[in-house]
């Protein structure tokens, strides 16, 4: 499942070619996928708890999608189990006035990880070359500049330790009028409601277009970018609960050699 949602550096990318309800490497219903969610979820808290013992990795996970494309249900659905203690989330909203006054990576470099902590960002530096692009804020030779730093800044965490996984939740259009009518439909779901989300809905192509661009130009072998689909939503908790185990699996992690005299201890 991993390989198969991976963007392979130096290729071209075409999210219209990738259907958001597909199942990717699951051939499986959704009884199925929600059973062997559960045992991911479990493996992943206990791979969580080794990296926080071990205490010599860092995890970096980069969470993006459209509006509604559901980067709150998957930490609420895929971080269930783990424990507080080593995972932090960061939402980046709109820039402050004092993080106006610094460059666009400053804010994000404050939040990455320390040794034996996971981080996940829900939305990121990556907000820097999509929005502004979309709105006109920012044009082609800029964009193209700040992908660069970008490329950069991610080599510079690789280099010193950070292991870092990008997802893009990919939904459909369909998909996205669906939930935003299901926001207006329930009461207690108004106060996630913004009119601001219909507006930029009407900017749907020109994402897509930035999305493809910005994920083409920044998946590299040691900070890659994967495309999930994310129509169904257990499908995607699934998925990025699957990708997270089998990275944290490849880090050679251990626990640390206990003090000498344990064998000797007797607790009155």
């Amino acid at each position: 499942m991993q390989e198969l949602l991976r963007v392979a550096p130096g290729t071209g990318l075409d999210l219209s070619a990738i259907d958001p309800r597909s199942t990717p490497g699951f051939d499986g219903g959704k009884s199925e996928g929600k059973s062997l969610l559960h045992e991911r979820r479990t493996h992943l808290a206990d791979l969580q708890d080794l990296l926080y013992a071990d205490g010599t990795q860092r995890l970096l996970i980069v969470l993006q999608a459209m509006d509604t494309g559901g980067k709150d249900g998957t930490i609420r659905h895929v971080f269930r189990k783990v424990d507080p203690i080593g995972v932090h989330m960061w939402g980046f909203k709109k820039p402050s006035t004092a993080e106006l006054a610094r460059d666009y990576l400053w804010r994000v470099h404050a939040r990455v990880p320390a040794d034996g902590e996971v981080v996940v960002f829900n939305r990121s530096h990556y907000e820097d070359v999509l929005v502004v692009r979309v709105h006109g804020m920012i044009d082609d030779e800029q964009a193209e500049r700040r992908l660069a730093h970008i490329r950069d800044f991610e080599r510079m965490l690789t280099e010193e330790g950070t292991t870092i996984v990008k997802l893009f939740l990919h939904i459909s259009k369909e998909e996205q009028a669906e939930r935003l009518r299901s926001r207006l439909d329930r009461p207690d779901k108004h106060w996630k409601f913004s009119s601001a989300d219909v507006a930029e809905r009407a900017h749907w192509d020109r994402y897509q277009e930035v999305y493809r661009d910005a994920i083409a130009a920044t998946s590299t072998e040691d900070a890659p970018w994967y495309v999930v689909p994310a129509d169904r939503k257990w499908y995607r908790n699934l998925a990025i609960s699957t990708i997270l185990v089998e990275t944290l699996e490849g880090l050679g992690m251990s626990y640390p050699e206990p003090e000498e005299g344990l064998e000797d201890i007797v607790i009155e």
